[in-house]
C-alpha cells in the first residue's frame, strides 16, 4: 500500500494546464505575453513531472492499476455518468508523451510566435489543448473519453482556423470540424450500442461483461444478420478514422497546416492525431471479439499507410510533406492495430510523437530562418546556415525511415514484421497490407531525403525567379497584418527574400534538441519492455508492460509469435533489420532522391512529364478534395437550394400564396354581385328562379 497513486495528484495532473489555459485567455491582457507563457508553461511543466512520476510509480515501484470515479456527473433511469480515471501502464505512457511533447511545443511558441497579435490567445488555446487530451486518455468511461474527444476536436478547431481573417485557415478549420463530425457520429452509435448491450459506459463493466456479447447478433438491413459485437467496433472505428485521419476522412489533416506551426506538432504529432489508435486499443477486448471488424481496420490501415504516402512526393510545401508522412505512419499503427499488434501500434505512436514533433517543430524553424517561406523550391543549401536545425532533422528523418538502432526501426519493424506474420494466415487482407507498409519503406524514405536534399543541400534559391505555379501570399486584413508578417515575412511586400537565411533563437532549436535525444535512444531501451516482455537487453523475462491495459486473444497474439522467432535483444534486432526487405526498400528511396535532388538536380523535372499522370493524379489527392467539397458538401448544398427553390416557389408561391390568391379572387368577384341596387337583386332571384324551374322540370321529365 506504500506505492499508491492518489486521486488528488490525478486531479491535479488533469487541471493544472486547464488552470493555465483560463488565466492567459481570460486575464493576457493584465498578465502581458511573458505571464502568459509563464502561467501555462508553468501548469504544463508541473503536469508532465506528474505524470512521469505516475508512470515511475507504476513501472518501477509496483503501484497497483487505479480505476475511481472522482464523483457522478448525472443518474438517469439507472444509468449513471461518471468523472474518473483509469490509470495503467498504457495510460501513464500517453499522459507522458502528451504531457512531454506539449510542453516542448509551448517553449517553442515563445519563438515562433513572440510577433503575433494573439500570443496570449495561442498559449491559452494550446493549454487548454492539453487539457482536453488528458481527460481523453484519463478516463475511465466511455462519456468521459467522448467529452475529451470532442474538446480536442473543438479546440484544433480554433487552432487551426487561429488566424481567423485568412480565408484559408477558415477554410481549413471548418472542413476538420465537419469531417470530423462524421466520425463522432458513428463514434456515438458505437457507445450508444454499448449502452444499449452492457447497460453502464464505465470500461471496467464493458470490458468484464465483453465475452457475454460474442455470439450474439442483429438484425440491420432485411433479415440479413450482423454481429452485435462487429457493428460496435466499426461504429468505433468509425470514429478514430475521422480522429486519426484514415482513408476517406483523411481530407482534413493536411489542410490544416494553415495554422501555426506548433499546432502541427502538438495536434498531428503527439496528441490528436493519435486518439483514435489510443481509443482502438483500449477497446481491444471489445475488438478481439470480432475479426471482421479487425480486417476492416487492417484494410484501411493498409490503405492510408501506402496511398497517402504517394502524394507526400509531389508536395511542395515543407509542412505538407510532413503532414502525408503524418497520414501514412498512423496508417501503420492502424494496421498494427488491425492485425491484435496493439502493443505494437500504441509503441509506434510513442517513438512517432518525439521524431515527427521534431520534424514539424524543424520545418518551422527552417520557416523562420527563411523568414517564413515555406516552399521547398524557394530553399537550397540551408545546411550551412542553420546547422542544428539540419542536423536534427536529420536525425528525425533517419528515426522515421525505420533506421536500425533509431526509435522508429525498432516500432516500424515490429508493425512490418507482425503484418508479415498475420498475412501468412489473413487471406488477401493481410497480403495486401503486408504489401502496403513494405513498399510504404521505399515512399517514406523517399519523400524524407527529398525534402533534406531540397530544404539543406543543393543550390540556394533563395534570389531566384518564383517557380512555376508559385502564388505569392497576401494579406487577409489590417488587423492580421502583423499575424500575416510573422507566418509569411514582412519581404513579401518589398521582394521575396531580402535576408540571408539564419538559425533560429535556443527557444526554437532547444525543443529540437530535446527530441532528437528520444528519437535516437529510446527504442534502443524500450522496445523489450513495451514489446516483447522482457528487459531492455531482452534477456530478462518480466510482466508485459500493457499487462491489464490491452487484451488480445491468444490466437491472435502475434507479438508472442514475434518474440520467439525475431527478439533476441535491441542489439540483434536491429542487425536483423538490416537483412530485412524493409531496410533494403527504404535505401532504395534514400538512393532515388539522392540521385534526383542531389546528384541530378534536373531529373525531377523530366520525371515530373515523363509521369505526368500519375503526377496529376497525386496532385489532386486522388480526387478526395473534389469528392468531399464537391460531392458530399456540393451535394448538401444543391439539395438546400433545391430545398429553399421548393420552400419559396411550390410550398409559399403556389400552397400558401397561392391559396390567399384563389380566396382573394373569389371575394372580389362576389363583391361585384354586391351593388347595392334593389332592382339588380330582384333580377338576379328571377333568373335564378327560373333555372330552379328549368332543371325541376328537366327533372321530372
Amino acid at each position: 500500500m506504500e506505492h499508491m497513486i492518489s486521486k488528488s495528484l490525478l486531479l491535479a495532473i488533469v487541471l493544472a494546464p486547464l488552470l493555465g489555459a483560463i488565466i492567459a485567455g481570460l486575464f493576457g491582457r493584465r498578465i502581458g505575453r511573458a505571464g502568459a507563457h509563464v502561467v501555462t508553461i508553468l501548469g504544463v511543466a508541473a503536469s508532465c513531472a506528474m505524470s512521469a512520476w505516475v508512470l515511475w510509480q507504476l513501472v518501477g515501484q509496483g503501484a497497483p492499476a487505479f480505476n475511481e470515479n472522482v464523483y457522478t456527473w448525472f443518474e438517469v433511469g439507472g444509468i449513471e455518468a461518471h468523472i474518473g480515471f483509469m490509470i495503467d501502464n498504457l495510460t501513464a505512457m500517453m499522459m507522458v508523451v502528451v504531457t512531454f511533447v506539449s510542453l516542448l511545443v509551448h517553449i517553442y511558441t515563445i519563438g515562433y510566435m513572440h510577433e503575433d497579435p494573439g500570443y496570449q490567445r495561442f498559449f491559452s488555446y494550446i493549454s487548454l489543448f492539453t487539457f482536453s487530451m488528458l481527460m481523453l486518455v484519463m478516463s475511465n468511461n466511455f462519456l468521459q473519453l467522448f467529452f475529451g474527444w470532442e474538446a480536442v476536436g473543438l479546440v484544433s478547431y480554433l487552432l487551426i482556423g487561429f488566424w481567423f481573417k485568412k480565408p484559408t485557415a477558415v477554410f481549413a478549420n471548418l472542413k476538420a470540424f465537419l469531417v470530423n463530425r462524421v466520425g463522432d457520429f458513428g463514434f456515438l452509435l458505437g457507445i450508444a450500442g454499448v449502452l444499449l448491450m452492457f447497460g453502464s459506459l464505465d470500461y471496467g463493466t464493458v470490458f468484464a461483461n465483453a465475452p457475454s456479447i460474442a455470439g450474439m447478433k442483429m438484425a440491420i438491413v432485411s433479415d440479413y444478420e450482423w454481429s452485435i459485437a462487429t457493428v460496435i467496433c466499426i461504429c468505433l472505428f468509425i470514429g478514430a478514422m475521422g480522429k486519426s485521419a484514415q482513408v476517406p476522412l483523411h481530407v482534413w489533416l493536411p489542410d490544416s497546416m494553415e495554422g501555426p506551426t506548433p499546432i502541427s506538432a502538438l495536434i498531428h504529432a503527439a496528441t490528436m492525431v493519435t486518439a483514435g489508435i489510443f481509443m482502438v486499443a483500449r477497446m481491444s477486448p471489445l475488438f478481439e471479439l470480432s475479426q471482421t471488424a479487425l480486417n476492416f481496420v487492417l484494410f484501411i490501415g493498409a490503405t492510408t499507410a501506402f496511398w497517402t504516402g504517394l502524394i507526400g512526393i509531389v508536395q511542395n510545401d515543407i509542412k505538407r510533406v510532413v503532414a502525408y508522412s503524418t497520414l501514412s505512419q498512423l496508417g501503420y499503427m492502424t494496421v498494427a492495430l488491425g492485425v491484435s499488434a496493439y502493443s505494437a501500434g500504441v509503441y509506434h505512436l510513442m517513438t512517432h510523437a518525439f521524431f515527427k514533433a521534431l520534424l514539424f517543430l524543424g520545418a518551422g524553424s527552417v520557416i523562420i530562418g527563411m523568414h517564413h517561406e515555406q516552399d521547398m523550391r524557394r530553399m537550397g543549401g540551408l545546411k550551412k546556415y542553420m546547422p542544428i536545425t539540419y542536423w536534427t532533422m536529420l536525425l528525425g528523418t533517419l528515426a522515421l525511415v525505420g533506421t536500425p538502432f533509431f526509435s522508429g526501426f525498432y516500432s516500424k519493424d515490429s508493425i512490418i514484421e507482425a503484418a508479415h506474420h498475420a498475412s501468412e494466415h489473413g487471406g488477401w487482407i493481410g497480403q495486401y497490407a503486408y504489401w502496403a507498409v513494405l513498399l510504404g519503406a521505399f515512399v517514406t524514405a523517399f519523400y524524407s531525403f527529398r525534402l533534406l536534399y531540397m530544404t539543406f543541400h543543393g543550390k540556394e534559391h533563395f534570389h531566384d525567379k518564383a517557380p512555376a505555379g508559385y502564388v505569392e501570399p497576401e494579406a487577409d486584413s489590417t488587423e492580421h497584418a502583423a499575424a500575416f508578417a510573422h507566418e509569411h515575412g514582412d519581404d513579401h511586400a518589398h521582394g521575396h527574400q531580402a535576408h540571408t537565411p539564419h538559425e533560429s533563437p535556443w527557444v526554437v532549436t532547444l525543443p529540437l534538441i530535446l527530441l532528437a535525444i528520444p528519437s535516437v535512444l529510446i527504442g534502443f531501451f524500450t522496445a523489450g519492455p513495451m514489446l516483447f516482455g522482457t528487459d531492455w537487453s531482452g534477456h530478462v523475462e518480466q510482466l508485459p508492460f500493457f499487462l491489464g491495459a490491452i487484451d488480445v486473444n491468444a490466437a491472435h497474439d502475434v507479438m508472442a509469435t514475434l518474440k520467439k522467432e525475431v527478439w533476441h535483444g535491441p542489439v540483434a534486432f536491429a542487425l536483423h533489420g538490416f537483412q530485412a526487405p524493409a531496410f533494403w526498400l527504404a535505401f532504395a528511396g534514400f538512393a532515388l532522391a539522392t540521385v534526383m535532388y542531389w546528384w541530378k538536380p534536373e531529373l525531377p523535372a523530366k520525371a515530373r512529364k515523363l509521369f505526368a499522370w500519375p503526377v496529376r493524379v497525386l496532385e489532386n489527392k486522388y480526387g478526395f478534395d473534389a469528392l468531399w467539397i464537391g460531392g458530399f458538401a456540393g451535394g448538401s448544398l444543391g439539395l438546400g437550394k433545391a430545398s429553399r427553390a421548393i420552400d419559396t416557389h411550390v410550398i409559399d408561391g403556389v400552397a400558401v400564396n397561392g391559396s390567399a390568391r384563389v380566396v382573394e379572387l373569389v371575394a372580389a368577384l362576389s363583391r361585384r354581385a354586391q351593388s347595392g341596387y334593389l332592382f339588380h337583386y330582384a333580377f338576379a332571384m328571377i333568373v335564378g328562379l327560373i333555372v330552379m324551374l328549368a332543371v325541376l322540370i328537366r327533372y321530372l321529365n
